[in-house]
């Protein structure tokens, strides 16, 4: 049996996504990964996710990027263009965290997201785009853009129905909401580059856009791309009538926490996309296709794979049972492998064996630059009340 290639990998960031990279990293199996260390701009986090996990934590970047064959980029979204830059000057692949870049205020000191142009935000975004393709195109290096629901077991068998049965999609539905986001940076439009639309609705609209890549592929050799997008998007969390319970985060200083995206791409289907930070009971996780010959849908989270009823909260006080869940007490639909059924250690050994490999990379900079291109057109729409706005395809 031939001896696996051994590539080494670093990590950049140390909180919640650097958590979970790390976690899937250790489901690889096509290659063994040499994990030299991480780097944090704040050392005691660094050095405490390091020690918990037996790493080095280096106090440089460019020591760790030098260091590295593959690196993971899990910071917030303000440093995505920078240090993506960096790392491909050097000719290294970068798995980056969604979403690829946005807009952030360029450091304006009374920047808010509730105010500034978004006509402006939707050209720094795509001229953003612009430097990370560029960078990419000059680099030995690939842009592997980590969105999870691409690699989901059941959006991979969506795929697979596409391509073998020859469907054209009418019509996508798909949602990501929840009661809000672990990132307390997270409802800061200079560091998120949005709200729920960004942070929630880049993961079905990718989807979306995904299956209708495939679909234009397997029926005409070529993706089918965006065309247009119409928006709408409310902050209810911020009103001055809103009652706070506990149940529903509401620290968003200047983001929208619901958002309803009208998606139209150039043969004339639709996609509809929901976001929010409004749902209780878990997150809801889910992308349905209308086709002609068929009709799936693909229920990441939750799924009734397992379900349990559990008459007192004490009793589980010790087992994970979802993500996000509010109580544990009443029937449950628990995940027996979650990170499983929502793509991670799929998405983690698909960009492992790319880079060792080569081959083709299903979540690229291509759907990473689309996503990010739909969604700030998106927000033109919703500072326009809903007019439909062309959406710039990559």
């Amino acid at each position: 049996m031939a001896e696996k290639k051994t590539i080494k990998a670093g990590i950049i960031g140390s909180g919640f996504a650097a958590k979970f990279h790390f976690d899937a990293i250790q489901r690889v199996f096509s290659c063994d990964v040499e994990l030299v260390g991480v780097y944090s701009k704040t050392p005691t986090n660094s050095q405490s996710f390091a020690a918990e996990r037996g790493l080095k934590s280096f106090s440089s970047l460019p020591d760790l990027i030098q260091a590295s064959d593959i690196l993971h980029l899990c910071t917030p979204p303000v440093t995505h263009e920078s240090v993506a830059i960096e790392v491909l000057k050097l000719d290294k692949d970068i798995i980056i965290e969604k979403p690829l870049t946005g807009y952030f205020g360029e450091g304006e000191e009374a920047f808010s997201g509730d105010n500034f142009s978004k006509k402006t935000g939707l050209k720094n975004a795509l001229e953003s785009i612009s430097r990370i393709l560029d960078a990419e195109k000059k680099s030995k290096g690939r842009v592997m853009y980590a969105e999870n629901w691409i690699y989901a077991p059941a959006i991979q068998k969506e795929r697979e129905i596409l391509e073998k049965a020859g469907g054209q999609i009418h019509w996508i539905q798909a949602q990501q909401s929840h009661s809000g986001s672990h990132s307390q940076d997270y409802g800061k439009w200079h560091l998120s580059g949005g709200g729920s639309l960004m942070g929630k609705g880049c993961h079905p609209l990718a989807g979306a856009l995904y299956l209708k890549a495939v679909e234009g592929k397997a029926l005409n050799g070529k993706p089918i791309r965006p065309k247009s997008v119409s928006c709408r998007t409310h902050a209810i969390t911020r009103q001055e009538n809103f009652k706070n319970k506990g149940h529903l985060r509401d620290s968003y200083t200047d983001v929208e926490d619901y958002a309803f995206t009208h998606v139209v791409f150039e043969d004339g289907s639709v996609a509809d996309i929901v976001a929010s930070e409004l749902l209780h009971g878990g997150v809801k996780n889910y992308l349905e296709v209308h086709a002609n010959d068929h009709r799936t849908i693909c229920n990441l989270t939750p799924n009734n794979a397992m379900q349990t009823y559990n008459p007192d909260d004490e009793n589980f006080k010790d087992i994970y049972v979802v993500e996000k869940t509010g109580t544990k007490q009443g029937w449950s639909n628990i995940s027996p492998d979650e990170a499983w059924f929502n793509g991670y250690q799929h998405e983690m050994e698909a960009f492992y064996r790319s880079s060792v490999f080569g081959g083709n990379i299903e979540s690229d900079s291509s759907l990473a630059a689309n996503v990010i291109s739909t969604i700030y057109a998106a927000y033109v729409s919703a500072e326009r009340k809903g007019i439909e706005v062309e959406i710039q395809s990559f």
